[in-house]
């Protein structure tokens, strides 16, 4: 197992890997402790059906540069290859602001495939390759060295089975005219928005079960205050308070040190120091903010008047259509839009684009009235009305 540990070595594969028409590439790292995905190990392989061509990258090694691996990212006559490439591709676009272009993810190959929802790495070798994947190294400690055989082996099973599941599910899309549909899906990896957490909007991600515009005012400011001291000390966001420490603050609303050690569900860290003075001016600023300026929930959907019986025919069609394209269910559409469908809401994103042919045109068929489901034996069809 060859293992990479010179911006020169690096530099003289990729060279060799521009050559071909495609590389698989996935990543070790660790995230327990940090803010930012430390990035341990790159794996790469060339085409082929052995480890010849398959090498592991050290990026912990001092003086090492990834610029090489970055100008192959950037070369759009190289497919970089990856399963389940969100994390991945999040670590390289911290660091470099580069995307790997162009890009193929099994994951998402594999739903429109009919693999199902999320399928694993594992289960594609296991069904595609024909070959078991030893996992017993799976959450190892990456960032220690000297990386033992086996971590080798595992890291590099990676890659190299990689290459098979690429060219089956690149052929299975070629022959059933779906290469576009995977293309669709991967905009959002390839994009800036999927990555940058602006602070100002991290509130959004914290589930509350109140809708007062002044609560969430203080959540909005809380949340913020917790992600800037997050990043800029490269620490997990709940190393500085929880969600549920953040809502209970947001409730209770301290305004004083005396106050704010009430909270039953603060860490230790955070009851005193900068942790502390950031929550107390946090909770001010939230409770001071004009009422215009507060942040405004979007309950459009909670008002919907949905109607159950169409909701539940519109289940049964996206199931039968699913079965019939071979398309994981959940790419198409969740349940949630099958609701708003039924309530009369039309921008939704399976009526649009690749699944609007797979579904989306029926499911508004249905909605009109213009069709009827059938069930016979254990198909489903739609029958026409005049």
């Amino acid at each position: 197992m060859r293992t990479l540990t010179t911006t020169e070595e690096l530099a003289a594969y990729c060279e060799e890997a521009a050559k071909h028409p495609y590389v698989t590439v996935d990543t070790e790292f660790l995230r327990e402790r940090t803010y930012y995905s430390k990035l341990c190990l790159v794996q790469l392989a060339m085409p082929g059906t052995d480890d010849e061509g398959a090498v592991l990258l050290d990026p912990l090694v001092e003086g090492l540069s990834l610029e090489p691996l970055y100008a192959l990212f950037r070369d759009t006559s190289v497919v970089k290859v990856f399963h389940a490439a969100r994390q991945d591709l999040e670590i390289f676009f911290v660091d470099a602001g580069v995307f790997p272009t162009p890009l193929f993810d099994t994951q998402v190959a594999a739903m429109v495939c009919g693999f199902g929802e999320q399928v694993g790495y594992e289960t594609l070798v296991r069904k595609i390759a024909k070959a078991p994947l030893d996992k017993t190294s799976r959450f190892t400690d990456w960032s220690r060295r000297p990386l033992t055989d086996a971590q080798k082996t595992y890291a590099l099973a990676d890659v190299t089975h990689l290459r098979q599941i690429y060219e089956f599910l690149a052929a299975r899309l070629e022959e059933t005219g779906r290469s576009a549909w995977v293309e669709e899906e991967l905009k959002i990896l390839l994009s800036p928005e999927t990555y940058t957490v602006a602070p100002d909007q991290a509130w959004k991600r914290v589930k509350t079960r109140t809708n007062s515009a002044r609560f969430l005012g203080i959540v909005r400011e809380l949340a913020a205050f917790r992600e800037i001291y997050a990043q800029e000390r490269n620490i997990p966001r709940n190393r500085v308070y929880k969600d549920d420490a953040l809502v209970e603050l947001a409730s209770n609303k301290p305004q004083n040190l005396e106050e704010l050690n009430r909270a039953r569900l603060l860490l230790r860290e955070a009851r005193r120091g900068e942790i502390a003075d950031g929550i107390l001016e946090a909770v001010k600023r939230g409770v001071d903010t004009d009422a215009s300026k507060l942040p405004k929930p979007d309950n459009s959907r909670e008002k919907l008047q949905v109607n159950p019986a169409l909701a539940d025919l519109l289940r049964v069609l996206l199931k039968a259509k699913t079965e019939s394209a071979g398309v994981a269910a959940k790419l198409i559409a969740p349940a949630a839009d099958l609701d708003a469908i039924a309530a009369g809401l039309r921008d939704v994103q399976a009526l649009s684009g690749w699944r609007k042919e797979v579904f989306g045109k029926d499911a508004l068929r249905l909605c009109d009235g213009k069709i009827a489901l059938a069930a016979k034996g254990q198909t489903v069809r739609v029958v026409e009305l005049d």
